[in-house]
């Protein structure tokens, strides 16, 4: 079978009438500007595609970088029972909402360092770090030095110098002291 993602998504700037046209006629869903989604249908009705896939397809037909926010990041690595209800990501482009059905998805510029090992644990635990800030980020560096593998906290020790200044001090005394 097709890959899913690359078969509902559709970025067409040339055809921007014809898939409003469709858009109207519930054909497809309109995400934002530019953005057309096809919906999944079953034997349940129809439905807009997940968050995950929306943001995948945008990201590998846009050429962005992409991730989950430091507050998902916190929450899966177990720095927090806090679970974020609204879709929020970090991304390399602009900051800008979709539509999802009734679901928005934001998504919010960050800066370089935050998206840097994007998809590796090691770069979740950034994001997670500068969500929690700089008084939480030293009791979260103890936890995450038990929790993650010797690989990945090297990984997180060894980025370091990309960080801001208050997260790469609190790495380095988690790291050597």
């Amino acid at each position: 079978m097709a890959n899913p993602v690359a078969s509902f998504y559709r970025l067409i700037p040339r055809r921007v009438k014809s898939d409003r046209l469709l858009a109207e006629r519930t054909q497809l869903i309109r995400a934002g500007r530019g953005v057309y989604l096809l919906p999944i249908t079953s034997r349940f009705g129809t439905r807009a595609p997940s968050v995950e896939q929306a943001v995948e397809a945008l990201a590998s037909k846009r050429g962005e970088t992409i991730v989950p926010s430091g507050a998902a990041a916190a929450n899966t690595l177990g720095l927090t029972t806090q679970v974020p209800i609204r879709s929020v990501f970090l991304t390399s482009g602009r900051t800008r909402k979709m539509n999802l059905g009734k679901q928005v998805v934001e998504l919010r510029h960050a800066p370089r360092w935050q998206l840097a090992m994007a998809h590796r644990p090691a770069g979740e635990a950034v994001r997670a770090l500068a969500w929690l800030g700089p008084e939480r980020a030293e009791a979260a560096l103890r936890t995450l030095k038990r929790k993650l593998p010797p690989g990945t906290f090297s990984e997180l020790v060894a980025v370091a110098p990309q960080l801001p200044s208050w997260l790469a001090r609190s790495v380095g005394k988690a790291a050597h002291g």
